[in-house]
């Protein structure tokens, strides 16, 4: 069984990596979405995976370093693409949520990139 817990966060970012000229070279910003999914068995007492509030615990923390930032500032998303920033919530998340399946970030409703680890 794999739930999963979305979670929201804007921030600034620029990628610096693109050939002159490309709009994403500029500051530009986003409103991200971030879904968490965690993957195991249904518990006999509990009826679930995981407690939503607990994936909440351990996921606000880590997101709210991001929100409302410029991203590149940030050691580890000096080049913040969507699959940078997948890896680097992937690291900071997975020690504390070992059922940890996959985290998906979304910059737009029609671009985004999973990561399974």
């Amino acid at each position: 069984m794999e739930i999963y817990r979305e979670f929201k966060f804007d921030a600034a970012h620029s990628l610096p990596h693109l050939p002159d000229g490309h709009k994403c070279g500029n500051i530009h910003g986003h409103t991200f979405a971030v879904i968490v999914y965690v993957s195991g068995p249904v518990g006999e007492k509990t009826g679930w995976v995981m407690d939503y509030g607990e994936i909440k615990s351990v996921c606000e923390p880590v997101i709210d370093q991001l929100d409302h930032s410029y991203l590149n500032d940030i050691p580890g998303l000096e080049n913040p693409t969507s699959e940078t920033i997948a890896v680097w919530l992937w690291s900071r998340i997975k020690t504390d949520i070992p059922q940890l399946s996959m985290v998906e970030v979304k910059e737009t409703a029609a671009t985004g990139c999973r990561y399974t680890g």
